[in-house]
């Protein structure tokens, strides 16, 4: 059984969606790809352990902490994708990877880790905004480039 809540941040609401003891997604309201696959009407808005550890860990995140509250992530992803995702949680707090690194890494082209880089569903607890473009620029970002680079600010990135 899903919950949901939405969280409010410096840069939008933020929409949670989880179990009891997992996050499988979170989304700024706004996004492309918001909430696919949920029927959000009928999701309880209740707020679980998982919320509630959410919740936190985006509160130290957004006091410009790296955050030390523990989540289960649980992503329901194509096996793919979860590699991508597995490969973007890899990368640390205050630091960038480019598309084409990833896409080495994983033995894929650029574009397909492009494809699941933007489908990510738990928007800021995987970090698909550390990503730029080979020439370093930003690009890409289901949450706007203007969250993107405000996110690399706050982790003193940019």
């Amino acid at each position: 059984m899903y919950f949901k809540q939405i969280y409010s941040t410096p840069l939008g609401e933020l929409l949670l969606v989880g179990t009891e003891t997992e996050l499988v997604g979170a989304w700024f309201t706004d996004q492309k790809y918001f909430a696919p696959d949920f029927s959000l009407e009928k999701i309880a808005d209740v707020e679980t352990p998982a919320l509630k550890q959410a919740r936190a860990w985006l509160t130290e995140y957004f006091n410009g902490q790296i955050p030390t509250t523990k989540i289960t992530l649980a992503p329901q992803v194509t096996p793919f994708r979860q590699r991508v995702l597995q490969q973007l949680q890899q990368i640390p707090y205050g630091t960038t990877a480019t598309y084409q690194e990833l896409a080495k890494q994983l033995a894929s082209h650029p574009r397909a880790v492009g494809g699941a880089v933007a489908h990510n569903p738990l928007s800021l607890f995987i970090p698909c905004h550390r990503v730029l473009a080979s020439d370093g620029s930003l690009h890409g970002y289901a949450g706007g480039l203007d969250r993107k680079q405000a996110l690399l600010e706050l982790e003193q990135i940019l």
